[in-house]
């Protein structure tokens, strides 16, 4: 539950901030000039009236309160699920290595069938 809470926070949050970028460079500029201008600093003023810079402002100190606020809250989620999380989750999963089976002993070789000359010469065997 947690994990969704910080998911939905952080994309509210991105979206946030991208709106406080776009409210900032659509304000005019104290010189009336400048990068509000040329990102529709005209295009405001015909939508809002002529008190415009009230109305970016407001809609920029409301955008950075929620920012805050947004921010915030993740900060105590990731708080929150970091602590409640258990001490094996995230760590890599441990694999049981099987038994080995138990030594048995090699069978003996089995005699050989056919009988072997004897190295010893026959003449030292009479002896």
């Amino acid at each position: 539950m947690v994990n969704i809470l910080i998911w939905l926070f952080t994309a509210v949050l991105i979206l946030v901030s991208v709106f406080i970028v776009l409210v900032v460079l659509a304000q005019k500029a104290k010189t009336d000039g400048g990068m509000g201008a040329a990102l529709g600093g005209g295009a405001t003023e015909a939508a809002f009236g002529a008190d415009t810079g009230n109305v970016l402002t407001k809609l920029t100190i409301n955008a950075s309160i929620l920012f805050f606020v947004l921010t915030f809250g993740l900060y105590l989620a990731n708080i929150y699920a970091a602590k409640h999380t258990k001490a094996t989750e995230g760590l890599l999963p441990t694999i049981a290595v099987p038994a080995a089976p138990a030594a048995t002993p090699a069978p003996a070789p089995a005699a050989p069938s056919v009988a072997l000359p004897s190295a010893v010469p026959a003449e030292a065997a009479k002896n």
